[in-house]
């Protein structure tokens, strides 16, 4: 499976995305078309948790007072599935390997799987 679940409207997606091939890949626009819970759960198997997928960068986060809270797998899980903001974006997802978000890292192991990978 080559997937990727993004927010249209987000540069950082529209960024990330522009910096690696992305033929062949099924797009998923998350505020149109909400990820499902069978999908976060596919997710979750690649990642080992939901916590992995939360993105505490999300405005409602702190509105809700989430920061204040301590939040289970089943929260975040819950929190991802009711509004789309929850969700780290972009996920890229080819076959059995994921790539959640904009941070360093993540992106670092992205381009290393197109530039000398199974990506090449």
């Amino acid at each position: 499976m080559k997937k990727i679940f993004y927010l249209k409207t987000c540069d950082t997606c529209k960024r990330i995305l522009k910096s690696f091939p992305t033929e062949g890949f099924r797009f998923q626009e998350i505020k149109t078309e909400p990820i499902t819970e069978e999908q976060i759960s596919e997710l979750k198997q690649l990642t080992g948790s939901y916590e992995a997928l939360f993105s505490r960068r999300a405005k409602k986060y702190k509105e809700m007072g989430l920061k204040d809270v301590s939040l289970q797998e089943s929260d975040y899980k819950h929190y991802i599935l009711s509004d789309y903001t929850f969700l780290q974006r972009p996920v890229i997802v080819i076959d059995d390997q994921i790539f959640i978000g904009s941070g360093k890292k993540n992106l670092e192991a992205l381009k290393n799987y197109f530039t000398s990978g199974p990506g090449k």
